[in-house]
């Protein structure tokens, strides 16, 4: 069955590799599960609902991306977007939840429409190609930073902004043992070097009390009730400026950090088809659109692609069994929170690192010898790990490369969607 649905054969894989690396790319994104309901539960929102908001949300989406895009991407509640709904809309600009999550499910609304249309489509196949590969290359500094940065090897500094961590902190130590057996282990070419790497960090992190287990943990077995959060909009504030500013930043900063997410990993895969495309891609953005408009409804910021998915992709998932798996773990971990959820995040660090290195080798075939297709490229990467943005890195190396086309008498290579997009982002700056 999963052959005919998935074509595990034509394309090089087997179920036993899909599975094992839909498990990956759940363990590495299994933290939004304690996440999201903490941030989110700032606003005053019930926390025990959101995590199951947040589990019913990502299941569902990523079992769109797995039965109709048939791509090995996970999808959940994203981060960056969860703090913009708490931090800035709530307890920012003094809005309910109410009303972000209004916000919300507009935005789910306008993005099957622009899917339906094929205007997102339109979007991710203008990127040129070199820009495609940077934006692995950016993705992968990124997420290696998020994992440098969760396991506190980087930490803040206010003179310099980042420094090194303290080297004597438990989870520095975990998580930069983890990092040298999983690489061991790869090199060792061990099938499931990443998986296995964040199980042996977990236990190993138990003495050091980095693992906390599970009746340290909130939640009980049985999924929460989502009574308190479900269906709670206020669409009386539909037709108001704050709303539009609102939602226009919900809008643009999914929109890209989407793209740029199916086309990094895609690109790190080998998805990309020989014209640079990513392959059904229409069906990938409208499994985003319809998971974040469900998501709404259950009670929880917007839905989208997660970079983490690299993690599975780096495992050799290629399917939509990948995505499957991932949904599958979900769906598992609705029902055992504690046990899933007490994996630190000085566990799933080296996964993270490493897998940003293997997200580095598409930067072998970006041109470096014409500055307009070069300048744009590094800026997409150097701009992702810095902004902290997947969305900001492509902004920079969209407009860059148009103004670089330009101005150097060569607009003809440049598309009609680029030059939009390029006035769009001046318009975003500029406001």
């Amino acid at each position: 069955m999963f052959e005919r649905i998935f074509k595990l054969s034509e394309n090089r894989t087997t179920i036993r590799t899909e599975i094992v690396a839909g498990i990956t790319t759940f363990m590495t994104m299994a933290y939004i599960l304690a996440v999201n309901p903490d941030i989110l539960g700032a606003t005053g929102m019930d926390k025990p609902a959101v995590f199951t908001a947040t589990a019913i949300s990502a299941i569902f989406a990523t079992l769109v991306m797995a039965l109709v895009a048939k791509l090995p991407f996970a999808l959940a509640p994203g981060m960056g977007l969860n703090a913009f709904f708490a931090f800035t809309v709530v307890m920012g600009m003094g809005y309910s939840w109410q009303f972000a999550l209004t916000a919300v499910l507009l935005e789910g609304l306008i993005f099957i429409a622009l899917t339906a249309f094929n205007i997102r489509e339109l979007i991710v196949n203008s990127i040129p190609l070199n820009i495609k590969h940077a934006v692995s290359a950016g993705i992968g500094l990124f997420i290696a930073f998020i994992g440098l940065q969760n396991a506190g090897v980087i930490s803040d500094n206010v003179d310099t902004l980042v420094s090194l961590g303290d080297m004597k902190d438990p989870r520095v130590i975990i998580a930069l043992g983890g990092v040298v057996f999983t690489g061991i282990l790869l090199a060792l070419r061990v099938k499931g070097a990443l998986l296995i790497g964040i199980l042996t960090a977990t236990v190993a992190g138990i003495p050091f009390g980095v693992t906390h287990l599970p009746a340290d943990h909130v939640y009980v077995d049985v999924p929460p009730s989502l009574e308190p959060i479900f269906f709670k909009f206020e669409f009386h504030n539909i037709f108001t400026l704050d709303m539009l500013v609102v939602l226009f930043t919900f809008l643009f900063v999914d929109m890209f950090d989407t793209v740029g997410t199916l086309v990094g990993v895609s690109s790190k895969a080998g998805l990309l088809t020989p014209e640079g495309k990513v392959p059904r891609v229409k069906q990938a953005l409208f499994a985003d659109a319809v998971g974040t408009t469900f998501g709404a409804c259950l009670g929880t910021s917007t839905v989208t692609t997660y970079v983490e998915s690299a993690a599975g992709v780096a495992e050799g998932g290629k399917t939509g069994l990948t995505a499957l798996s991932t949904a599958a773990m979900f769906f598992i971990a609705l029902f055992l929170a504690p046990i899933f959820i007490m994996i630190p995040s000085a566990a799933t660090a080296p996964a993270l690192i490493l897998v940003g290195l293997f997200m580095l080798s598409p930067i072998q075939k970006i041109d470096f010898n014409d500055f307009t297709e070069a300048i744009p490229a590094f800026f997409t990467i150097i701009f992702m790990p810095l902004t902290y943005s997947i969305a900001e890195g492509i902004v920079f190396g969209m407009l860059s490369y148009v103004l670089l086309k330009l101005l150097t008498g060569q607009f003809k290579q440049v598309s009609i969607t680029m030059y939009v997009i390029a006035v769009l982002f001046i318009i975003k700056f500029a406001i």
